[in-house]
């Protein structure tokens, strides 16, 4: 299908939304009503071929959040067989198809990803096809291709593999791809700067140095710049000015550095090096001994066009030094697809964070909206509408109903309808939902403060103080209870003279805690939370966080620092690093 033709069949779905949304509703519940989590709750009229409106099946199936499928998903993952009377196929348990294997969630704030079933659905595939072809070919229209410059230099990493017991493959779905040698586009892969030696590789920052080598041998050449999430580009950055003076000296001998370890990984990249290259050194080199990081995006790849990378959510917070980062170059922004299912893509690629809109498909799933009071933290009963229910303005927490498995699903994800495109909805994305009452902040609330925060420190400390990464958590077992922030600052010897400047970074701190929101305003003023304590860590802790994660599951190109933490555990592993606490 051409683009055109691609860009047509989205133009023209978003004008009957509703229509499309019944059809999609039918569709999924005439293929899986059979499956077990299902008959748990819609009516047994013995007659599996009625067709069950929209009404029945909200009335029917309450709403769901992943607890209510683990079991089943953990039967799936070990292998075992249903011990029912009619000893259902095992794959029945939620969806008719069969299943290939499960994506990694970010799980981030519990730093154990959640297991995504992946079932072979032709019906998923057609709609998940059509969001992202569709995706690809909005990016065309802005960047039509150009066969003289046509190398991407893309920072993704494909190893965090593991097995159930019952034998199925665990991986980020942006690494499927790669993993499926039936995959039909392969050959895309053919256009990265890195070989697949690099990607498939299985240390992290020896990867990410290597996608960097690749980029600066192939430096004309790079038309584009990749990566999933902001971080993982801000994180690329750092690598660059530290290890730029052996970037340097590696594309100059032609040779890797001895660091890098995997002898397959060292092999492809000598191959790519193509031997000593010292005029490109030499070029190279000069840009960085300016010092000069505005940017050096542009400077190191003079043909790049543009950098894309998801800025919208918790990763809004790294858009400015991007932009630094970037200079001239465009930084193009992602589509709203979740591990779950394609829920709406973003047809005006080119616009920041603050005016970044989804429209949503409506053949990805069936999608309902669950009230949300943003005063209140919470939503709003437990009664969805549909699309014909919301209103502009208002929020919404996102349901699915999926081709693959998961029925009335709270995704997690609020967002505000600021608008239509045609008939569908035009999102803005907002945050993470909180998982409980009780939470004080939001992480809306905790970003705004801390930006805020950042400007009040180096107005008052009189040095330009940078704030690498910051997390929160709510200590309940202080009397009253008490929201803790943890920072991490660049060159953090430097500002730790004088003991941080302890009288400058007290008054800092008050400043922060009156930004911190309504909700935490109004029970910090009835006394029901103790002052907020602020703590300084030492540089590198929230790389260890990655580290931890990696090591429990969480694929490396998925993850996602978390703005608010829930697991004592990690607490603990940053109260060991803890350097002042105010």
């Amino acid at each position: 299908m051409t683009d055109d033709a691609l860009l047509k069949q989205l133009e023209e779905s978003t004008k009957d939304f509703s229509r499309h949304q019944a059809e999609t509703l039918r569709s999924i519940l005439q293929h899986q009503r059979g499956v077990r989590y299902l008959q748990r709750h819609l009516p047994d009229d013995g007659d599996h071929n009625l067709p069950i409106d929209a009404a029945t099946f909200r009335r029917s199936v309450p709403l769901s959040c992943y607890d209510d499928y683990a079991d089943y998903i953990n039967q799936l993952a070990d292998g075992d067989k249903c011990t029912s009377d009619d000893d259902h196929d095992p794959h029945h348990l939620l969806s008719v198809d069969p299943l290939v294997c499960f994506f990694y969630s970010s799980g981030t704030s519990s730093m154990k990803p959640k297991l995504i079933p992946y079932f072979d659905s032709t019906l998923s595939k057609g709609a998940s096809h059509i969001a992202h072809q569709g995706s690809a070919a909005v990016l065309r229209k802005f960047f039509p291709p150009r066969p003289e410059v046509n190398k991407r230099l893309v920072f993704i990493y494909a190893d965090s593999i593991t097995t159930t017991k019952g034998g199925f493959k665990v991986m980020a779905a942006s690494s499927f791809p790669l993993h499926s040698s039936s995959n039909p586009n392969r050959s895309l892969f053919m256009s990265l700067s890195s070989p697949m030696e690099v990607i498939l590789g299985s240390n992290v920052e020896h990867q990410m140095y290597c996608h960097l080598l690749c980029g600066l041998r192939n430096s004309d050449s790079i038309d584009a710049i990749h990566v999933p999430y902001a971080i993982g580009l801000i994180k690329a950055m750092r690598v660059l000015e530290s290890k730029w003076k052996q970037l340097c000296d590696d594309i100059e001998k032609g040779f890797l550095c001895s660091v890098i370890n995997d002898v397959r990984m060292r092999d492809s990249i000598v191959e790519v090096l193509g031997g000593p290259q010292p005029d490109l050194s030499n070029r190279i080199r000069l840009i960085f001994e300016k010092k000069d990081w505005g940017g050096i995006l542009n400077k190191l790849w003079p043909n790049v066009r543009y950098i894309r990378c998801v800025t919208t959510g918790s990763m809004k917070q790294y858009y400015s030094k991007l932009k630094y980062y970037a200079g001239e170059v465009p930084l193009v922004g992602g589509d709203y697809f979740a591990s779950e299912c394609c829920v709406a893509i973003n047809l005006d690629i080119k616009q920041p964070p603050d005016l970044t809109r989804f429209v949503m498909l409506p053949t990805a799933a069936y999608f309902e909206f669950l009230p949300f009071d943003l005063a209140e933290n919470n939503v709003v009963g437990e009664e969805t509408v549909d699309v014909c229910g919301v209103e502009v303005g208002k929020m919404y927490e996102v349901v699915v109903t999926t081709y693959r498995g998961f029925y009335r699903y709270r995704l997690g994800d609020i967002v505000r309808v600021v608008g239509f495109y045609n008939s569908s909805p035009l999102l803005e994305f907002v945050m993470r939902a909180p998982k409980t009452s009780y939470e004080i902040v939001t992480e809306g609330d905790l970003m705004a403060a801390m930006e805020n925060f950042q400007l009040v420190l180096r107005n008052t400390m009189g040095m330009a103080i940078e704030i690498v990464e910051f997390t929160s958590s709510v200590d309940f077992g202080s009397s009253p209870k008490r929201l803790k922030i943890f920072i991490e600052v660049k060159d953090c010897d430097m500002i730790l003279q004088d003991k941080l400047q302890e009288s400058n970074l007290r008054k800092c701190c008050s400043d922060l805690e009156d930004s911190l929101g309504s909700i935490y305003k109004v029970q910090r003023n009835k006394g029901e939370i103790s002052p907020l304590s602020l703590s300084v860590l030492k540089c590198g802790s929230f790389d260890r966080l990655l580290k931890l994660a990696i090591e429990n599951g969480t694929p490396a190109s998925q993850y996602k620092p978390p703005k608010i933490i829930r697991n004592p555990s990690i607490v603990d592993v940053l109260e060991e690093n803890v350097i002042v606490t105010i």
